[in-house]
């Protein structure tokens, strides 16, 4: 999260792909995606363009994590009766 506070201070240059699609000669042949849901790394309708910043990468850092963490209890091997977990570091044994 300290990232996203610091998020403004990257720099307003172009990315890699943009940058080499504009030093090739062929930054006019791209499209606008047919929806964006946070365009340019900013939420729409927040005036300060830092503080909207921040929102954007805050959002996409919940959002990450929450597929991330559902993902994971989907996956988990639910426990069966009878099965012990191994002592490992943190674990109290016996």
């Amino acid at each position: 999260m300290l990232l996203v506070l610091l998020s403004p201070l990257a720099s307003s240059f172009p990315d890699g792909l943009e940058r080499v699609a504009e030093d090739l000669g062929f930054i006019d042949r791209a499209q606008d995606p047919a929806y964006e849901t946070l365009p340019d790394y900013t939420v729409p309708g927040v005036a300060s363009e830092g503080l909207s910043t921040i929102l954007a990468g805050a959002i996409g850092v919940t959002v990450v994590f929450g597929v991330t963490w559902g993902i994971g209890t989907l996956l988990k091997r639910p426990k069966t009766a009878g099965e012990t977990v191994a002592p490992g570091p943190g674990r109290e044994t016996g």
